[in-house]
Formats: structure tokens, C-alpha cells, sequence
């Protein structure tokens, strides 16, 4: 009764690694047994959506009452492959590949999850991981273009052929066409196949189109994922991937639209007496390179909170029972003792601690197996230092889950439209209102079990990053602004009073607010709801605020009232005439872009200057990332005269993002380039969106916002079918 098909298996959210790391095609219907062993327990409680460090503090967790707190949170930072043209769209770490792919649901028929992937496909290491994600990539190609197929001619009975193309840039036409062509010809195999009364061979075909190869520094026989476990190479092989040895990535080749096309290597060579020779280089076809180049331990809470998770050496400190510091041995999954407890909460005698495991911890890092050793050697230790504490009575505990389900359960208290393509979505989440500093985002999206099912279609969100435009801590809500722009966003308007969702965050870095000084606001269209609390903070901290709020057209402008209390001066901005009429004294209006506004308030064209442009300290751009190069730029040429040498400028950087949870799968990653050196650096967005104008690469950033384009642009008109179907 609990097998369920595991092409339709829905990830439940127990277990990062076991839900998303494992290739899916591994047997996980005995993960409904733990599940089940847990959830029949009274005092069992599982709570989804809850960042550890953001939503809840240690502080709150101990005030609370919990009296332990166990940290299982897994691998962290991937390794970046520093390469010319590392970030080019067709490149992605493995874990942003794997979870895009399960967890958020791109692998599944009925899934509206976008997660683009071209053959042929080069994954770079040697462990485990790189095997699962190039078995996962031979796998998930065929199922994403034969669903590419099926919607794309449905969609062109529907609305005609021209119609859906329309859409396409002529790069992403060939993308599209190329998937079609393909999905066509494992279509024709299949059908020939069933005819003859044989299996098909898709892995000829996908071999044929480039296929998925392994590209190792070293041999096969060298490396992690053949001497801890052989028979998943063997049967990695078996499944038609391609292991070539010796090889170490040097340059990311790209073509005329800035899409990965190839790699090149530099190869080396054993000889006789064991030694490695170079050996020239090798350059390889790729439109995929997906890097799984190992990871780091995930201490970011050592960076939120140094005072009680301190660090020795890449990962957190450990203690032994007396709260005494201790070493534990490295790459030890069996140690004598078992030395899980990473410290005593605030020195107390009572036997509150933190404990970590898995790959948080240097005994057993490294795989899911020491994970599990170090849950099964660790937990006499959390119930010796439990031991010491008194438990509570069951009126107390039942009282417990009534707090933690009323502060940490989000529900949508109401859906309001704002513009004919904004809207507003108030979720009650005590909780992440309560801590929530401007700036910051939250994770958002409904439940696929809760979700609408329109024909064959599950209408479940992929993850979407949302400014907390406010908040009201009394009333425990947070307000979200959403730009409907085709696909999960035009899903929120379906959202009902009391429909249970996710608000994961908040997450990211608070904007720093100056005190006593001059800021200068820039806001673009939707980034106008991410600056109503900054500027309502700058002001409360005694710093004067001018305020560019910029629109295209005047129907998209909105919550006029919290921009005015939110600036000194607010300059509005419309591409459309006759633009807006201010309506306080001192305010001004322009009809043009926001660069040209600037230039006008700070020429004198517009007037006087309640706040002169050549006072400002700050200034803090907000909007599209074109809207945002474009005054990056306009500091250094038409608004220089205007504006102090030293001035500090950043940006809030809208990468793509996927998990949120800082530093784990690397979809964020953004460029810097230093306008100094020329030197390239990269930065986790979702750790910090704050970026300084003058280092953000805005033509990676373009780049990067385009790497599922062909596939949501066509899922855009499909749900669009969906909802007017009305199903």
C-alpha cells in the first residue's frame, strides 16, 4: 500500500540529500517507513518552510522551550570552477541541478517547474555526486523534451504555431527547435520500438546527440566515487554515461549568444613509474556543464551569530559533556568517542546544548552514510545531556505545539490587486514578521498537495523571492509585493483566505540604513515595494531620503501613500505622458526614464532641490537589472557633475535563486568584476542582494536570468491555457 510510482513520487521534505541528492530512480518508498515510525509519535511535530538563524534564533528556539537543538543542515558552499566564462549560461553546480530537478519538481509530467538542460552534457568530478548528476541528465532529457513536445503542439492547435513561437528570441527559436527535433525522433524510436516488440534505445540516441561524460582529473580507479561505492559507477556505466580521465577544466567556450558550447581541458597522463605528465589540452562539446566539484561544510550560522557557533578551522567547534572544548578526529566515522555536542547554550548547568552531524562535523563528512553513522554514535550523547533536564508535563507540551503551530504555520490573510499585473499578498506569519528588517526577503509558495490541478497539470509554484514590502509584528503579517510575469507569480492571484503556504526567511542581509546622512532611493517598477520600509528606517535614523520612484506606464503605480512617508522629496518618474501629478509640496515629476529624471532634479530642470543630488552619502538602486546598470553607469557619465566622488552606491541584485537558504545550491551566484583589476570574484546573492553598483556584473547577471528562457516562455502560455480552461 505505500509504493507509489517514483517518476510521480512528490519529495515530502524530510531530508535534503535522501529527497534530492539520491538519484530518483533509487527505491524511496522506505522513507515513508522513518516518516511514518516518527509522525504516529504525540510529541512529533514537523514543520516545513522555518530557516534556522532567520525565522528562529537559537535564542527563540531555547526561550520557546525546546531544550536541544540537533543541526543536520548538511553540505553548504559549492566549490566555483574560477574559469573564463565560469558562469555562462549552460553552467551549473550540481546541487542547483539535482534540486531543481526533484525537489522543485522539473523531472515530473505534470510539473510546471522550469530547468533547462542541453546535451551534449559535461559534468566536472569524481564522487558520488558528479555520478548521480550525470545519470539524472541522461535521464531528465528525454522526459523534458517529450513534454516540451506535448505542450508545444497542443498550444499550437490551440493558439496556432505562429503564436507560440512568437515569443522566442531567434536564439532561443533554435534552442526550441532543437528540443522539438529530438523529442520527435525518441517519439519515432518508441513508436518502432513497440512495433517491432522490443525495447526502445533512447541511450543511442542520447549518445548520439553528445551524451553525458564525466571529466575527472585523475583515473577512474582514483577516484571518491569508485572506492566508495564501485557498483554505482558500474551501473552509472551501464546506463550510458562516459567517464574521461585526466582531464581538469581551463576555459568555458562560448557561442555568438553567450551560451556554453564548449570546454576546454588541459589533459594529463600517467607514466610507467606512476607519475602525472601534462599532455596538452583537449577541447570537449558541451551546451551543459554541470559542476560537482565538491562542497563546503554549512556554517553560515557561524557568520549570523559568531558568539554561539564559533568555528575551528572549516567547521564548528566541538565540546564534550561538561561544555569543555574538545577535538575531534578528522575523517573518522568511527570514533572511540563520539564527540557530536558543538556547545553548552550560554554556559548554562542545565543540559541545554547544540549538537551537529553529518557534514557539519569532521568525523563524519564527506557522504550520506558517516551522516548516518553520525546520528546512530551521536544520539546516547543528546539523551545523556537530556537526561539532565526535567521533563515537561503533557497539559505543558500540548500547550508547546499550540505556540509553535500558531507562530511558525503561514496561511494567506488576504490577496488584493494593486495594478492590472501587481498584486498583493498578506500571509499571517507571526514569526517571520517579527523578524523581518528592511531589506530582506522570504522564500514563497503554496503546497503541491494544496495546489489546483488544472487537465494534466499540477499548478505548484516553483519557489519565488519576495521583498517584505511591511510588516505589522501586533497582527503577525507580512505584506508581499508580486509582478505577475507569466508562470508560478500568476499563480498567487489563485491563493484563498486561510490556504496554508510556505514563507520561508526571512533570508538574505538587512540593508545597512546610515544614520544622519543623505540617501538617494531608485526605484524601478516592483522595486519601489522593496524601498517603502528602507526609507521609512533611513528616516527614522535621522537621514534625509530623496526618492527616484520610476514606472513605464502609469496604471503600474501603487501604494503612493507609503512611498511619500517613505522619502523627504520623491521624484516620480513615468516612461508614459503626461506621467503622475505630485501631490505634496516639493515633490516633483518627469516624463521620461528615471535616468533622465536624476539628471533633470539635479540640473535644475525640474525646479528648486528641496535635497540637493551633490549632498548624497547613499544611494540605494532597486528594480530591473537593466534599470540598474543603466544608473550604475550614469554616475560615471551624465550624473558625475552631480554627485559627490565618494558617494556609496549598491544594488539589490535580482539573481535567480532557488533555494534561498545562503550558500547551498548556487543558483544565485553573481559575478564581480573589480573596475580596478578586472579581477573576477562571485558572490551567493541569497546570502547578501546588496551589491555595489560599480562590481556587479550586469551583462553576467543578464546572462544568468535567461538560462531556462525557451522553457518558460512556452510553460508561461501553458498555464495561461490552464487557468482560462477554468479547471
Amino acid at each position: 500500500e505505500l509504493e507509489e510510482n517514483l517518476n510521480e513520487r512528490m519529495p515530502a521534505g524530510f531530508g535534503g540529500v535522501a529527497e534530492y541528492g539520491i538519484t530518483v530512480r533509487w527505491i524511496k518508498n522506505f522513507l515513508k517507513l522513518i516518516r511514518l515510525l516518527l509522525e504516529r509519535r504525540a510529541e512529533f511535530a514537523l514543520f516545513g518552510g522555518v530557516r534556522f538563524g532567520g525565522t528562529l534564533t537559537t535564542d527563540d528556539a531555547f526561550t520557546m522551550g525546546f531544550d536541544h537543538v540537533a543541526l543536520a543542515a548538511g553540505a553548504g558552499r559549492p566549490t566555483v570552477l574560477n574559469l573564463p566564462n565560469g558562469l555562462a549560461r549552460g553552467v551549473r553546480a550540481a546541487s542547483d541541478f539535482l534540486m531543481a530537478l526533484q525537489l522543485t519538481g522539473a523531472a515530473q509530467s505534470d510539473s510546471i517547474a522550469n530547468m533547462q538542460l542541453r546535451l551534449p552534457v559535461i559534468v566536472v568530478g569524481g564522487g558520488l555526486t558528479a555520478i548521480d548528476t550525470a545519470t539524472e541528465a541522461l535521464a531528465y532529457y528525454p522526459g523534458q523534451v517529450e513534454k516540451f513536445l506535448q505542450r508545444y503542439e497542443i498550444l499550437s492547435v490551440v493558439q496556432g504555431e505562429a503564436a507560440v513561437r512568437a515569443v522566442w528570441t531567434v536564439e532561443e527559436k533554435e534552442i526550441a527547435d532543437e528540443y522539438l527535433g529530438h523529442a520527435r525522433a525518441i517519439r519515432a524510436e518508441r513508436q518502432a520500438a513497440e512495433q517491432q516488440g522490443r525495447a526502445p534505445c533512447i541511450i543511442a540516441l542520447l549518445q548520439s546527440w553528445g551524451g553525458a561524460t564525466i571529466a575527472y582529473r585523475k583515473r577512474l580507479v582514483d577516484s571518491p566515487s569508485y572506492t566508495l561505492n564501485h557498483e554505482e559507477v558500474e551501473k552509472a556505466l551501464e546506463e550510458g554515461i562516459w567517464f574521461a580521465e585526466g582531464l581538469t577544466p581551463v576555459r568555458v567556450n562560448v557561442d555568438q549568444w553567450e551560451h556554453t558550447q564548449s570546454v576546454r581541458f588541459a589533459v594529463q597522463k600517467q607514466d610507467e613509474a606512476g607519475q602525472w605528465q601534462d599532455a596538452g589540452e583537449v577541447e570537449l562539446p558541451a551546451r551543459a556543464l554541470l559542476v560537482a566539484a565538491g562542497t563546503q561544510p554549512n556554517t553560515v550560522l557561524a557568520r549570523e551569530d559568531e558568539k554561539i557557533f564559533k568555528l575551528n578551522g572549516r567547521y564548528f567547534t566541538a565540546c564534550d559533556e561538561e561544555g569543555n572544548p574538545v577535538q575531534p578526529p578528522h575523517a573518522n566515522p568511527k570514533p572511540d568517542t563520539a564527540m557530536v555536542l558543538l556547545s553548552r547554550y550560554k554556559d548554562s548547568q542545565d543540559g541545554r546544548f547544540i549538537s551537529f552531524f553529518g557534514d557539519l562535523h569532521p568525523s563524519y563528512s564527506g557522504n550520506v552514510v558517516k551522516a548516518m553513522s553520525s546520528a546512530k554514535q551521536g544520539y546516547p550523547v543528546v539523551s545523556r545531556v537530556l537526561g539532565r533536564i526535567k521533563p515537561v508535563s503533557s497539559q505543558s507540551a500540548q500547550q508547546f505545539f499550540a505556540t509553535l503551530n500558531q507562530q511558525l504555520r503561514a496561511t494567506v490573510h488576504r490577496v488584493e490587486r494593486l495594478t492590472p499585473n501587481i498584486i498583493e499578498v498578506v500571509v499571517h506569519a507571526p514569526m517571520a514578521a517579527e523578524r523581518f528588517h528592511p531589506g530582506q526577503f522570504y522564500r514563497f509558495q503554496n503546497y503541491a498537495t494544496e495546489a489546483p490541478v488544472a487537465g494534466d497539470t499540477r499548478l505548484a509554484m516553483e519557489g519565488i523571492a519576495l521583498t517584505g514590502a511591511s510588516v505589522d509584528v501586533a497582527c503577525g503579517l507580512v505584506s508581499l509585493i508580486v509582478l505577475e510575469m507569466g508562470g508560478s507569480t500568476d499563480l498567487c492571484a489563485l491563493l484563498k483566505p486561510g490556504e496554508p503556504v510556505i514563507l520561508m526567511g526571512p533570508t538574505g542581509t538587512p540593508t545597512e540604513i546610515p544614520s544622519n546622512e543623505t540617501i538617494v532611493l531608485v526605484g524601478g517598477g516592483l522595486g519601489n515595494a522593496v524601498l517603502f520600509s528602507i526609507g521609512a528606517a533611513a528616516r527614522a535614523a535621522g537621514s534625509r531620503v530623496l526618492y527616484f520612484a520610476g514606472y513605464k506606464k502609469q496604471v503600474d503605480r501603487y501604494k503612493v501613500a507609503e512611498i511619500e512617508a517613505a522619502a523627504d522629496v520623491v521624484v516620480w518618474c513615468c516612461d508614459e505622458s503626461p506621467g503622475f501629478e505630485a501631490s505634496r509640496p516639493g515633490d516633483k515629476s518627469y516624463v521620461g526614464n528615471i535616468v533622465q529624471a536624476m539628471v533633470a532634479y539635479a540640473s535644475g530642470g525640474l525646479g528648486d532641490q528641496p535635497i540637493s543630488l551633490a549632498d548624497a552619502d547613499h544611494l540605494i538602486a532597486i528594480g530591473s537589472d537593466r534599470m540598474m546598470a543603466a544608473v550604475g553607469v550614469a554616475r560615471h557619465q551624465q550624473l558625475k557633475p552631480y554627485l559627490k566622488a565618494d558617494h556609496f552606491a549598491i544594488g539589490s541584485i535580482n539573481s535567480p535563486m532557488q533555494c534561498m537558504m545562503k550558500e547551498i545550491c548556487a543558483q544565485c551566484l553573481q559575478p564581480h568584476k573589480d573596475p580596478k583589476t578586472g579581477k573576477i570574484t562571485y558572490v551567493f546573492s541569497c546570502f547578501n542582494q546588496d551589491q555595489p553598483l560599480d562590481q556587479v556584473d550586469f551583462s553576467g547577471l543578464a546572462t544568468r536570468l535567461r538560462q531556462n528562457s525557451v522553457q518558460e516562455k512556452l510553460t508561461n502560455q501553458w498555464i495561461n491555457r490552464c487557468l482560462s480552461k477554468g479547471e
